[in-house]
């Protein structure tokens, strides 16, 4: 058996580890918990184990940082496995199947996605990897803005990048990315589609038109924004999106990139190796070898691909593709319940980056005064089995700029929130902050 690392706040929990159920819990069944037309499961139903020894169901709002497996996904991922051998170069049956699995998930994120028909789909790790594959092969500077995650700030830096001061509204935002394309020429715009920080969601129709008025194309990183919104490259404009698998309930390790050809098969393949080649013609006079790579989605993903992942994600795509308008509006709900909710607590500041911000998705951050983030996370836990991510959440600059550079606290919502696991979380901080004001 492999052991788990433990870490200080796990050893906390285990030490009080008994069998006492909390009041405020009620027994949950074992299974998948079902929202609307799909099914939540890895941790929807789990229970945890507090410091004073009860045991009281997660409140998993954490869903930014990675999403449960949806049960579907689950599923999928069980029959491939049972099937499952080497893709792309094997005549025999399950090769064949596999091979079969693995185009057909690239289709069905084509179409979840609203790509064009001469779109590349490449399958990767994830949105961080996807963003490393693009800054390979992005002909020119990039802009980008302040309010960016790690993962669509830093993979430009080899190739030129400009960073825009976002302004404190999005009117400001738009017309601050304009002046600098006017100013210069760029080749891409990179921007988020929804910001890890505070869930805000940016007009990506509009940037779009903007970059394509100044001759730049536009990237989005729709790792927040996939897993609660419909997106279509054909319909936005947009030239090239990438997100992550983990974030969208298909936690399986791949990730997508997908958008124009061109660039695409026109850049150096981002790892070299089987798979990526054409043709290998050794060369021992010169001891070299001659290449010719293909072009396509197989030119950026050399060596054994992650057909699980992709599978996983395909999944993923056609279950929330089923999901209605209904469950946006349930994912609002939440999200202004606990804005509202958090309010109302003296001491408590939510972070916002755009004062005229109106579309968001179900992500809200926010400090409590003399509270250190951590220590609110840890209390959070220990105290009530909720699970909040704390930190800069790999945005410092935006978070520094916001006037909290030790970081926040992030509460995330999904597929398998409730309205009880809101409402914990806001009588939790109202306790902590009257805790400390006695």
């Amino acid at each position: 058996m492999t052991a788990v690392l433990e870490t200080p706040v796990l050893a906390r929990h285990e030490a009080a580890r008994n069998t006492t159920l909390r009041d405020d819990a009620a027994p949950c069944p074992a299974g998948p918990v079902t929202v609307g037309p799909l099914a939540v499961v890895s941790g929807a139903a789990e229970y945890v184990p507090l410091t004073d020894g009860a045991t009281v169901r997660y409140a998993n709002l954490d869903y930014a940082a990675s999403a449960p497996a949806l049960e579907a996904v689950q599923r999928a991922v069980a029959t491939a496995l049972g099937e499952y051998a080497s893709v792309h170069r094997g005549a025999g049956y399950l090769s064949q199947r596999s091979t079969a699995r693995y185009e057909s998930a690239r289709a069905t994120v084509a179409e979840f996605v609203g790509a064009r028909d001469d779109d590349h789909v490449i399958f990767t790790g994830n949105t961080t990897d996807s963003l490393n594959l693009l800054a390979r092969c992005v002909p020119g500077e990039v802009v980008v803005l302040d309010a960016e995650h790690h993962a669509n700030l830093l993979p430009w830096q080899h190739g030129g990048v400009r960073v825009v001061c976002a302004p404190l509204s999005i009117e400001g935002t738009l017309a601050a990315v304009e002046a600098e394309l006017s100013r210069r020429p760029a080749a891409l715009l990179s921007v988020t589609g929804a910001s890890n920080v505070t869930g805000e969601v940016l007009p990506v129709r509009r940037l779009a038109a903007i970059a394509h008025r100044y001759g730049a194309r536009i990237c989005v990183d729709a790792a927040q924004l996939a897993p609660h919104r419909r997106i279509s490259l054909r319909d936005s404009g947009i030239d090239y999106l990438a997100f992550s698998g983990h974030k969208l309930y298909a936690p399986y390790g791949a990730g997508v990139l997908v958008g124009r050809a061109d660039w695409l098969d026109d850049a150096d393949p981002y790892r070299y190796g089987g798979g990526a080649t054409y043709e290998v013609i050794g060369k021992p006079v010169a001891r070299s070898v001659e290449v010719a790579w293909h072009t396509g989605p197989a030119r950026h993903e050399a060596g054994s691909p992650n057909v699980l992942g992709a599978v996983a994600i395909a999944a993923a795509a056609v279950e929330l593709t089923r999901l209605t308008d209904e469950a946006a509006e349930h994912e609002r709900f939440l999200t202004e319940l606990l804005s509202a909710g958090l309010a109302d607590i003296d001491g408590v500041r939510e972070l916002r980056i755009w004062v005229d911000s109106v579309e968001r998705v179900g992500i809200v951050a926010f400090t409590v005064d003399g509270v250190a983030p951590r220590e609110v996370a840890e209390y959070l836990s220990d105290q009530h089995g909720i699970g909040v991510r704390d930190g800069r959440f790999c945005a410092h600059p935006i978070v520094a700029r916001l006037g909290v550079p030790d970081g926040a606290v992030r509460a995330s919502l999904g597929l398998g929130t409730t309205e009880t696991d809101v409402r914990r979380l806001v009588d939790a901080i109202a306790e902590l902050v009257t805790g400390r004001n006695k």
